[in-house]
């Protein structure tokens, strides 16, 4: 029990020590990679590896040259771990920048057959205002 307990409290003292790094580090390559997907309007394999390259350079930074370049090598080298991933979206029939652009135009379409018939439902009522006023212009003139 008192092992569990050294190996809890070490857990905690060093998991926060790491946990503020980890999480700076993937709100940094997310934001970088997710810039350049919207900026290039595309997801490729490049943008992951701008995005790894710039995190491990400005994560290694403080060790110099040496280190900001160790950083973009290390970081670049974990890309085809994500060029895996895209294959396997390819083979599956449909990429994730595919589904957007079809769950976009499907959203269009109907959006599109909504305002429709809304127009539609107001060229009608316009139709019945104008023809209930002609019917009252007859009326009166019949008078």
């Amino acid at each position: 029990q008192s092992a569990h307990q050294a190996g809890l409290r070490s857990f905690i003292r060093y998991g926060w020590r790491w946990s503020w790094r980890v999480a700076a580090f993937v709100t940094i390559f997310n934001m970088v990679s997710t810039g350049l997907s919207v900026y290039r309007n595309k997801t490729t394999i490049s943008n992951f590896a701008s995005a790894g390259a710039f995190t491990g350079a400005l994560f290694r930074m403080h060790l110099g040259l040496q280190g900001l370049a160790g950083g973009v090598v290390v970081w670049i080298n974990f890309m085809p771990m994500r060029g895996l991933l895209m294959i396997m979206q390819k083979l599956a029939g449909e990429t994730l920048q595919e589904k957007r652009n079809r769950e976009r135009r499907e959203l269009y379409e109907q959006k599109l057959v909504e305002w429709q018939s809304r127009l539609s439902v107001t060229e009608v009522l316009g139709q019945t205002e104008s023809n209930a006023q002609g019917g009252l212009e007859m009326e009166r003139a019949r008078e």
